[in-house]
């Protein structure tokens, strides 16, 4: 007996008699189950007329037996958790529309829920397909149609529809609804009202907005993250679902640690799109993935030719896209293509600076969002707008014919100019921490403004890579900072000089942070040549305080104090306040290389009185580390720490590796002084990784690096080398936050990554983190293991996340860590 026949004879065998079927359910599954099994048709029971008139005397349209759903041609891949959405919304609720972009998959989902659900609706299930309708009077006889509804009374036709539905239950699938949108929302409004036994699902590049609709996005399919082997790429949907379509093509094709990188960069180029990656593997006829990867530049000119018998809108691409575009309005459109210069995402300020219809801006982009040409997200309570990058590249190729494409690019760059101006200028304030969370989202879309600049310059670059300084200095991005600021300074065209004298200052101070005196001397001499050209009293001091910190690092404290005493002195008078306080900062440390300790501590105290009643934190944590180490060296500790401790708190929400790492250093003198040795050597561990996550071990007073060997020196000695290496191979395997824990004494003293442990990494990235721990960059580990430099890159980052570190050292001491408990033996 097949399964379905034993369930319904178990049902209706049931020991309470409340569990059996009543006669009529019992009658309507055999009728179901003896067309099923024998294709036999038989006649169903007449609805009821609800004033009681005969039934032979009314024209009611009886139901066929529903059409079968589309057979599955191909490979059903992913979607389990949207499934699975989509079949408690189904059992929730009455009406349930997937939306998303054209291609990303969702007639196939809603065929693959309706297959699976067939038993949840004994009436059936009946799909009806809107893609070539496009006049919605038709709508309701394209439903009737499909129903099998032959009736030539007269009276409304979705009357007709309605009242065949009544009286069963069953599942409507309406799929492709977008382009009659309005026709289809007034049918199921009809049918939810009138037909409580009836359910629908509903496709649509738009919600139908009605109440009681549970609305489920549809997004692409997951991709990896560089993974390599081929197991590991299996993972993701995406490179499944190439692969699988690849083997069809080309039966002799599978994933192979030679190809699956660029499997894995093909569907992430491709935002995991269904249709573009089943486009994309149809051309492995033809070219290699390599080939595919590089043709990918022209992405709708490669992906055309879809399987035969597909609908026009599935052959390409370009026509999958191109029917959301045509079902926009023309100012739909036009914020399309202006929207598509955004890189990365963009927020509401920043689409109503650039985009030319402000008034109408906001209804124009929830409407896309509608449409599912724009995402939108939210995070740290703030609403963010992206589109996926297929979506972006055809928007902007339309925009870009126009008329109006350099004028938005310029818009586009003054605005993010702006941005970073109005950071700079903020960054003394309570706003400084919201700024540069600003300034991280956005970074992309100043990289293309940077771009921008240097291609038409126009100073624009130097402009934008001078007022993000201190985000370059608080964010880590030091050597991202240095490359732009170098690219401005050296590009074609004349600056004014207070703009170069500001770029000077900016490139001087990242380069000296990262200790490369060479190049802040080389730049600071080119600053002193532009000062002795002109007689700008901003100008001047920019150039006194960018010469004066280059001689405070190069260790000349009598020129360090000169030109930061005149640099302390133009700033205050210009009312200058964040520059005044820099100054003061440098000057500080330059009485401090000079001995005089008084003078510096004197000196850091002004700068963090005039810091704290702003708000601000970046500064504050420099001056509490300074007061803190020339207090330390006038011998009182208990002051010291408290100075320490309180920027390294600061620190906590300024993420600012460099004064993280710094405090964490000083910090564990003081407790190498009081005999905490365990917990100065796990402190020089994590000061350790730190330096080098930043690049380099940052020269603020190079006379302290003795310190440092001092002080490793004595914890070596008295701990042992054997303790005191695994002390310190624990803070190297420390998060940042851990290591702050510790030095505040907030956790225990040996807070060991036992967690660490518990994560498991790939066979691929089991060997990466070993070719790390012996030292190896990037670009060797590519070299050994013949994978590309991304890759590999993609690799580190995704060992990094998986264990919580945020740098190779700490990876090292793991894999070090891994190896003891192993033991020798062990592989």
């Amino acid at each position: 007996i097949d399964h379905d026949l034993a369930d319904l004879i178990e049902h209706t065998m049931a020991r309470d008699p409340k569990d059996r079927p009543a006669t009529t359910e019992l009658a309507h599954h055999l009728r179901q189950l003896t067309h099923e099994h024998t294709g036999a048709h038989t006649q169903p029971f007449d609805a009821e007329c609800p004033d009681g008139t005969d039934p032979q005397q009314v024209s009611i349209p009886k139901l066929p037996v529903p059409t079968r759903l589309p057979e599955e041609l191909t490979s059903f891949v992913g979607r389990r958790s949207e499934l699975t959405a989509i079949r408690n919304a189904l059992g929730a609720g009455r009406l349930v529309t997937l939306t998303g972009i054209g291609g990303v998959g969702k007639t196939r989902l809603a065929l693959r829920t309706a297959s699976t659900a067939q038993r949840s609706f004994p009436d059936g299930i009946w799909l009806v397909e809107f893609a070539e309708i496009h006049d919605p009077a038709s709508v309701v006889d394209v439903v009737a149609v499909t129903l099998g509804i032959h009736d030539h009374s007269s009276g409304r036709q979705q009357d007709r529809v309605v009242t065949a539905l009544a009286s069963h239950t069953g599942l409507l699938v309406l799929d492709n609804c977008e382009q009659v949108i309005d026709a289809v929302a007034e049918l199921v409004k009809d049918i939810l009202a009138r037909c409580p036994n009836f359910r629908i699902l509903a496709t649509s590049r738009e919600a139908l907005s009605l109440r009681g609709e549970t609305v489920i996005p549809v997004y692409p399919l997951s991709t990896p993250a560089d993974e390599a082997s081929p197991h590991g790429s299996a993972k993701s949907d995406a490179v499944t679902l190439f692969a699988e379509r690849a083997a069809a093509s080309v039966p002799s094709f599978e994933l192979t640690d030679t190809n699956s990188a660029t499997v894995a960069q093909i569907c992430e180029r491709l935002d995991g799109l269904p249709l573009a990656i089943e486009l994309a593997a149809a051309r492995m006829r033809a070219l290699s993935p390599e080939q595919i990867l590089q043709r990918l530049t022209d992405r709708f000119a490669l992906l055309t030719r879809g399987r035969r018998g597909a609908p026009d809108r599935q052959q390409t691409l370009r026509w999958s896209i191109g029917w959301s575009h045509d079902l926009c309005t023309a100012e739909e459109q036009q914020l399309w293509g202006e929207l598509s210069l955004f890189a990365g995402g963009f927020e509401l300020d920043a689409a109503e600076h650039v985009c030319s219809d402000a008034d109408e801006l906001l209804d124009n982009l929830s409407s896309l969002v509608d449409k599912s040409i724009v995402i939108r997200e939210e995070a740290d309570n703030v609403v963010r707008f992206r589109m996926l990058d297929t979506v972006r590249v055809y928007g902007r190729e339309k925009i870009a014919a126009t008329e109006e494409f350099a004028e938005l690019q310029r818009r586009h760059r003054d605005w993010f100019m702006k941005l970073a101006l109005d950071a700079e200028t903020e960054w003394i304030s309570p706003h400084q921490l919201t700024w540069s969370a600003r300034l991280h989202r956005d970074i992309t879309n100043l990289r293309q403004a940077l771009e921008f600049s240097l291609t038409h310059a126009d100073g624009g670059a130097l402009v934008i890579a001078a007022a993000l300084r201190p985000f370059w200095i608080s964010s880590g991005l030091i050597s991202v900072g240095r490359r732009w600021l170098d690219r401005a300074l050296d590009a074609p065209g004349t600056q004014p000089a207070v703009q170069r004298a500001k770029a000077f200052y900016a490139i001087c101070t990242l380069a000296a942070y990262q200790g490369d005196l060479a190049a802040a001397n080389a730049r600071a001499e080119q600053a002193r040549a532009l000062d002795a050209q002109q007689d700008d009293p901003t100008a001047h001091a920019l150039v006194s305080i960018a010469a004066g910190m280059t001689a405070l690092f190069s260790e000349d404290s009598e020129r360090a104090l000169a030109d930061l005493h005149d640099a302390a002195d133009g700033f205050d008078a210009l009312g200058n306040l964040r520059m005044h306080i820099a100054a003061l900062i440098y000057l500080g440390w330059a009485y401090h290389q000079d001995g005089q300790a008084v003078e510096a501590l004197s000196v850091h105290e002004k700068a963090l009185a005039l810091a704290q009643p702003h708000g601000e934190y970046v500064y504050r944590t420099y001056t509490l580390w300074s007061s803190g180490i020339d207090v330390w060296k006038a011998g009182e500790s208990d002051r010291a720490t408290k100075f320490l401790e309180d920027g390294i708190r600061l620190t906590r929400r300024t993420d600012d590796p460099v004064m993280t790492f710094m405090c964490l250093q000083a910090l564990s003198w003081i407790f190498t002084e009081r005999g905490d040795l365990h917990r100065a050597a796990v402190l020089m561990g994590a000061a350790d990784a730190l330096s080098r996550r930043i690049g380099s071990t940052p020269v603020f007073f190079p006379k302290l690096t003795a310190y440092q060997h001092e002080f490793e020196d004595r914890v070596r000695d008295r701990l042992g080398a054997k303790r005191f290496g695994d002390a310190h191979r624990e803070g190297c395997a420390m998060t940042t936050d851990a290591a702050i824990a510790c030095a505040l004494g907030e956790t225990s003293e040996r807070p060991a990554p036992a967690e660490k442990n518990a994560v498991t990494l790939t066979k691929r990235e089991r060997q990466v983190a070993e070719l790390i721990a012996e030292g190896l960059t990037n670009k060797a580990i590519a070299g050994e293991l013949v994978i590309s430099q991304r890759t590999a890159e993609g690799h580190v980052d995704h060992i990094l996340t998986k264990l919580g570190f945020t740098s190779r050292a700490q990876v090292a001491a793991w894999v070090a860590e891994q190896r003891r408990e192993r033991g020798p033996t062990d592989e």
